[in-house]
């Protein structure tokens, strides 16, 4: 059977050809990266794949959706190991590549291979990011939101690429959206391919070997049994880390996202501490000889922007002949420079992270979060519904909250406010009109215009839930006192 395959497919040869390859200086604990990398990157894929099965992405049901996730324990257990998954991926890629960089592996003929795996870990930064945001919390909204204002500040193109990224003017349900897509769809993809790139030129030029003035004197190893044991041993270790990382310290999800709150303090991803730690460090501009400089805009993209670039260029930087550490000096000292600076500014930003936390209200704990929901919002926002209409306050939290605010104080520019709108308090006709079928064009709102898009709720919430909801937002939303509106009122409209 075996033969007959072979024959066909070439794949019996192939594996026995790779298996009994030589490795050069024989099977060592440091060629193990690259394996531990791929097992995570397996790992966040079946995760992330059965993921999607229960979240909802849309400002929506994105937190209810992720909510639902952490109280089924089977579910948060996935939740948990997707989360600590990413950042062992996000690690074990730049410690593969560290190693490459100290081993001086990026030198011809691997110069490729360096760049491809440089692209390796933006990518895997990008995933980062972009999942980030899906659980819709708090955190995620305005760590998110700090990401984009930052994307957003770039010169000439920057306005455009914030305003795709975020699917508008404001984030909302497009930005979940976009961000859903790069991280399910796209940005897994170009990993798939440049990994597969990566091993294809690794296959082609073969492992570099450790740092020796004299290659032919290494020592001669197979790849199995003992290379491959040790890539499993690792792996397997990579496994029980994360397994006990995502039982004992699960990650902690907010409250839902309010964007009208204006004092939270939001913590980003580990792996960015050191970009938002440069940027409490430098003041937002400098005057010289009187020309003004942005350091913000220094510090958010000309900086990360010099790293990527050298490292990509970093087989032409490097004018050394050998691999050998001495030639290599410069290259060597630059790069522990630059690590030493990175943990420490993401220690100087978790610093003043935590002492802003420290100085604001006390955080609620998962476990109130989790019981209290979404109407908790609701209640937070000092419109608490009377009990006869806690199923409006319910689908208000579940559904408006999110772009409209708690206590229905909209958003500048982009979600007119409920409170105190004499739109919301008038001719109910009109507001069950807006509820069921959405708005697309820009609404004015005692002279002030707001361009941020509603869906239309017909199809997605029941008749009773839509005159429940304009009765909570009509009658029990801040200083609104208008009347209630009914099932058979909505059941009735007509366009």
């Amino acid at each position: 059977m075996l033969d007959w395959l072979d024959s066909r497919t070439g794949f019996v040869t192939m594996t026995k050809e790779f298996l009994t390859e030589d490795v050069p200086g024989g099977a060592s604990y440091w060629y193990v990266f690259g394996s531990a990398t791929l097992f995570a990157m397996i790992v966040q894929i079946v995760t992330g794949i059965f993921l999607t099965f229960f979240y909802a992405p849309s400002a929506a049901t994105a937190w209810e959706s992720t909510r639902a996730i952490y109280l089924n324990p089977y579910t948060h257990l996935l939740l948990s190991i997707h989360f600590w998954g990413s950042s062992a991926m996000i690690a074990l890629v730049f410690l593969h590549l560290l190693q490459t960089l100290v081993w001086g592996a990026y030198k011809s003929p691997r110069e490729v291979q360096w760049i491809v795996g440089v692209f390796l870990l933006l990518i895997t930064l990008v995933l980062g990011l972009t999942g980030y945001l899906l659980p819709w919390d708090m955190d995620a909204y305005f760590a998110s939101q700090v990401s984009l204002n930052i994307a957003g500040s770039a010169p000439i193109a920057g306005p455009l690429i914030q305003s795709i990224a975020q699917g508008g003017g404001v984030m909302g349900t497009n930005t979940i959206n976009r961000f859903f897509g790069l991280h399910v769809w796209l940005m897994p993809a170009v990993l798939v391919a440049l990994v597969g790139t990566h091993l294809a030129i690794f296959r082609h030029n073969g492992a570099a070997g450790p740092v020796t003035d004299d290659p032919s004197k290494l020592k001669a190893g197979r790849f199995w049994p003992d290379q491959m044991f040790m890539d499993g041993a690792v792996s397997l270790l990579v496994f029980f880390v994360i397994m006990a990382l995502a039982i004992f310290a699960p990650p902690f999800l907010d409250a839902k996202a309010d964007p009208t709150n204006s004092t939270f303090v939001p913590y980003p991803a580990w792996y960015f501490l050191s970009l938002f730690g440069l940027l409490n460090l430098v003041p937002p501009e400098v005057t010289i000889f009187g020309i003004t400089i942005s350091l913000e805009l220094v510090a958010a993209l000309v900086v990360p922007a010099v790293l990527l670039i050298a490292a990509l260029a970093l087989p032409w930087l490097d004018r050394s002949t050998t691999r050998s550490f001495k030639s290599r000096a410069g290259i060597l000292w630059t790069t522990t420079i630059i690590i030493i600076a990175l943990v420490a500014l993401s220690f100087y930003a978790q610093h003043g992270i935590q002492t802003q936390e420290a100085a604001g209200p006390p955080s609620q704990s998962q476990a109130a979060i989790l019981a209290a929901g979404a109407p908790a919002a609701a209640a937070a926002g000092g419109g608490a519904a009377a009990p006869a209409n806690a199923n409006g306050a319910k689908v208000y939290a579940a559904n408006c909250a999110s772009c409209h605010g708690a206590s229905g104080a909209g958003v500048p520019g982009a979600f007119p406010p409920l409170a105190g709108n004499a739109v919301v308090t008038g001719d109910p006709g009109k507001v069950i009109g807006i509820v069921v079928q959405g708005l697309n064009a820009p609404i004015s709102i005692n002279g002030t215009t707001y361009h941020g898009q509603m869906p239309a709720w017909k199809g997605n919430l029941s008749n009773q839930d839509i005159a429940d909801v304009v009765t909570y937002i009509r009658g029990g939303l801040g200083p609104n006192k208008a009347s209630a509106v009914t099932e058979a009122q909505v059941a009735g409209y007509k366009p």
